[in-house]
């Protein structure tokens, strides 16, 4: 019999981030990371086949930083959740063994969980209960979608994405364009404090009345990172320095004025009154303050939890697979597959 405020430890690695976390109902416990982000940064990005060697060896001692930190064993977790998808396909695989190796030695239930879903359920470990319904702004390396959130276990249907780049993918290339290390959003981040966002006019993708009518949330960043290359190559041939600061503001500014515009007009189209905004991208400094300006004329309210639960993560599993308990969900069977091209709309392998 699962308690009401079921133990869930939950595991992450559809990238490059081991992720382990605890929680106990909505509380969190521990939320241990074995990151091999130094291993790619010569690579300029993540290379898959390194990031599933490195979960490999962090697997283990990362379980039992995460047990000793929330002062529980193994044997005392009601079920483990685990990221089956969308993600790396090497990766998933250690995190989907490792979670059924643990499901079937312990004999608990096993969840696998979307990634995606498992940022927006995230946010409940930091503001409690998630409002239903809901708006998700996810912005990471490999996402930029906007979700609607009617029931974080069943409920999520996606009202706009990405056709290209996503913004943290713009991030990093802009960053190494730049000559800023990897990944690039809290370098650009740091440079453009000292920048003016205005310097620079860069495009705003797909917001022109003609792509409003086909891409109205969708969201489009290649055109722009293109434009900051060409702007950028100019200027190298003109023998004129490059000013980085100011051309990491504009770009910034440009990446986050489109985000929050979208994410704004999806939310009042849909009669929704609360914002929640996740992924890595969600710990950008002028993505947070953009967006509570202008939520704030709308009547709209905001929610981001804190920058370190932004990021990938196990805790972020381990409070989906909460939710799923909570609400008396069927678990998912030994065999769940990895999946790295799972859609948002599965929140649950079954």
């Amino acid at each position: 019999m699962i308690p009401d405020e079921p133990l869930v430890l939950g595991i992450e690695t559809s990238c490059d981030e081991t992720g382990v976390g605890i929680v106990r109902g909505q509380t969190l416990l521990a939320d241990a990371v074995a990151s091999s982000v130094d291993e790619h940064a010569r690579f300029g990005g993540v290379v898959p086949e390194v990031a599933s060697r490195a979960h490999l060896e962090a697997m283990v001692p990362t379980i039992q930083r995460a047990c000793d930190t929330a002062g529980v064993r193994l044997a005392d977790v009601d079920a483990i959740a685990v990221t089956h998808g969308p993600g790396l396909a090497g990766a998933l695989l250690v995190g989907v063994a490792s979670a059924k190796a643990l499901a079937l030695s312990l004999g608990k239930p096993i969840y696998g969980v979307n990634h995606l879903a498992a940022h927006v359920a995230v946010d409940q470990l930091e503001h409690g209960p998630l409002p239903e319904p809901c708006l998700a702004l996810l912005v990471s390396g490999g996402h930029s979608s906007l979700l609607k959130v009617t029931d974080i276990t069943t409920g999520v249907d996606p009202m706009g994405a990405t056709i290209d780049d996503a913004a943290g993918e713009a991030f990093d290339k802009v960053a190494r364009l730049l000559g800023l290390p990897f990944p690039g959003g809290p370098h650009i981040d740091r440079a453009a404090r000292d920048g003016n966002k205005v310097a620079i006019d860069f495009p705003r993708g797909l917001t022109s009345r003609r792509d409003l009518e086909r891409h109205r949330f969708d969201y489009s960043f290649s055109g722009l990172k293109t434009a900051v290359a060409r702007w950028v190559e100019a200027r190298e041939r003109s023998g004129e320095p490059v000013p980085v600061a100011d051309v990491a503001a504009s770009f910034q500014e440009a990446v986050c004025d489109v985000l929050v515009r979208k994410a704004l007009d999806a939310a009042s189209a849909e009669g929704i009154e609360d914002l929640m905004i996740g992924g890595g991208v969600a710990a950008n400094s002028r993505l947070r303050v953009l967006a509570e300006e202008r939520a704030g004329r709308l009547g709209i309210r905001v929610r981001v939890p804190r920058p370190g639960l932004c990021t990938d993560n196990g805790a972020m599993v381990a409070a989906l697979g909460s939710a799923m308990v909570a609400r008396n969900r069927q678990p998912s069977p030994l065999d769940l597959p990895a999946d790295s091209s799972l859609p948002v709309t599965e929140v649950l392998a079954g």
